[in-house]
């Protein structure tokens, strides 16, 4: 039992390929707060916590098959003439999409939405209270439905091909969305795994990255499913949501990059959200076509009448640029209701449509 306690929230076979010659004993990193590189540190003690999953070992057990699947598929990718298949766009989707639901950061910041909403209310009730363990199965669970949701998003591989090596993090897996952040229509709302122009970016190595994208929204131009990446400013865009997105730590392979990493990041430092959800009041204003409006307000307002409405926004990271690959698609369209649950995809709206409208993504 003592040879499962050191559970790990980003696998071991995933941070060997940016380890120190990929051997899987000892890797670089990056201390964001201290702003600190550490040479060498072992990586066996990196991205990881006592029982993280829980003593029954049921979800390390499942995770660990996932993890074999993906060093197998690993291997195979990296191989000359390897040509991206149908089964490991699949396999890469589900990964990149457990990888972000796993981590602590990740679980952290649902124990911190939750309490946000329970101070917000006057929730003192500790029964209502989620530990950093059950945020965990709770997403563990959530993954097993979530992933269904994610097989039409489209997948490539990005060959890096200059000399600034790709970097990763205890928090790797990004999702992040483009065209929210781009498109005034999607102010207000916050994308999710659901949402059209949805992007997950997670790096392999340091000349290998997933790219999973809304192909209604984005297109990226591929040969095989690889797209070769050969600008710098490209590499350091994706280098950029690394920073933006991790925990306490980034990771990398090459110890003499550090005085770059470490400057990249200091630019790039403000841009790190001191919150990752913010809470938003309204209270009702008037009735129009049967409908019931509610207006904006602030919470020191919304205690004072007996009705009013609280809603969670989710808040994202705004790089400052974008990979110059991922394009707009010319004909791109987007899904919406006119609801605050924003836009969808055709995907994850209901069969039958509902109220959904289909919308251009580039206005003319």
């Amino acid at each position: 039992m003592g040879s499962y306690k050191n559970q790990h929230f980003v696998p071991r076979c995933y941070l060997r390929a940016f380890s120190h010659q990929r051997v899987g004993l000892a890797i670089n990193l990056f201390n964001l707060d201290r702003r600190r590189a550490i040479n060498n540190a072992p990586l066996k003690g990196q991205c990881s916590g006592d029982y993280f999953y829980g003593e029954d070992l049921v979800v390390e057990r499942a995770l660990q098959a996932f993890e074999g699947q993906y060093a197998t598929m690993l291997a195979e990718i990296v191989r000359p003439g390897y040509r991206l298949t149908a089964q490991h766009r699949k396999q890469l989707t589900e990964f990149c999409c457990l990888q972000y639901m796993r981590t602590e950061a990740a679980s952290r910041r649902a124990v911190a939405a939750i309490d946000e909403i329970n101070d917000d209310v006057g929730m003192t009730d500790a029964a209502f209270r989620m530990t950093i363990r059950e945020a965990v199965q709770t997403a563990m669970s959530l993954f097993l439905e979530v992933r269904h949701a994610m097989v039409d998003l489209k997948v490539c591989l990005v060959r890096n091909q200059t000399p600034l090596p790709f970097i990763t993090s205890d928090d790797p897996s990004v999702l992040t969305n483009r065209w929210y952040q781009q498109d005034a229509r999607a102010r207000g709302t916050a994308p999710g795994l659901g949402s059209a122009g949805a992007l997950l970016l997670l790096p392999l190595s340091p000349d290998l990255l997933c790219l999973v994208y809304d192909g209604g929204v984005y297109a990226v131009p591929n040969s095989y499913g690889w797209v070769i990446a050969d600008r710098v400013d490209d590499i350091a865009a994706y280098n950029e949501h690394q920073f933006l997105n991790a925990f306490a730590n980034v990771y990398f392979q090459d110890w003499g990059s550090r005085i770059q990493l470490s400057a990249a990041f200091t630019a790039v430092a403000d841009r790190r959200p001191a919150a990752r959800h913010r809470i938003n009041h309204a209270i009702f204003d008037r009735e129009e076509n049967g409908q019931r409006i509610f207006r904006g307000v602030d919470a020191a307002e919304a205690r004072l009448h007996e009705t009013s409405l609280v809603h969670q926004e989710a808040i994202f990271p705004i790089p400052t640029r974008w990979p110059r690959h991922i394009g707009w698609r010319p004909d791109g369209v987007v899904y919406s209701n006119g609801s605050g649950a924003g836009y969808s995809r055709r995907a994850t709206i209901p069969s039958d449509g509902g109220d959904y409208r289909r919308l251009r993504s580039r206005r003319r």
